[in-house]
């Protein structure tokens, strides 16, 4: 696995890693927020965040599409890169979904920029949803060593 410092250095990944810092940084930050609610505050921002962080992996993970299914053939050391990164952000994932972010209504019109289409399901069984993202974290490296 490349270590953080080896991904820091690299151009074209340090803007995926500053997005995930920064949606971390608000959250963090949601506490001194000076708000009627702070846990609607502290729970928008975790969404919020939540949302950068997969937006940053589904663009790492088109990365790899395309050269899977490019005629150049596969660059190991570009796709390793993308790997790691999404096994990095893979730890991070779960943490953004505590139980105040549960916030499914049925029926209810929803805004897809701010608020969550996350499962009830997910909320009553955080374990497994913990398990899922910590094997795809492993996953990620050993996949792309065997191709």
């Amino acid at each position: 696995m490349v270590s953080v410092t080896h991904l820091l250095m690299r151009p074209g990944r340090r803007m995926s890693i500053m997005i995930g810092a920064i949606a971390l940084l608000a959250v963090g930050m949601s506490p001194m927020a000076s708000s009627q609610d702070q846990s609607t505050t502290i729970a928008k921002d975790a969404i919020f965040a939540r949302k950068i962080l997969m937006d940053t992996i589904n663009t790492n993970m088109d990365e790899l599409e395309t050269m899977t299914t490019s005629d150049k053939g596969v660059n190991l050391t570009e796709g390793r890169e993308h790997a790691d990164l999404i096994s990095v952000m893979l730890m991070a994932f779960p943490h953004l979904f505590p139980a105040s972010t549960n916030q499914w209504k049925p029926n209810v019109e929803r805004d897809p920029g701010r608020d969550t289409y996350a499962s009830p399901d997910l909320f009553t069984n955080y374990a497994d949803f913990y398990a899922r993202a910590a094997g795809g974290m492993r996953l990620m490296p050993r996949a792309l060593s065997q191709v």
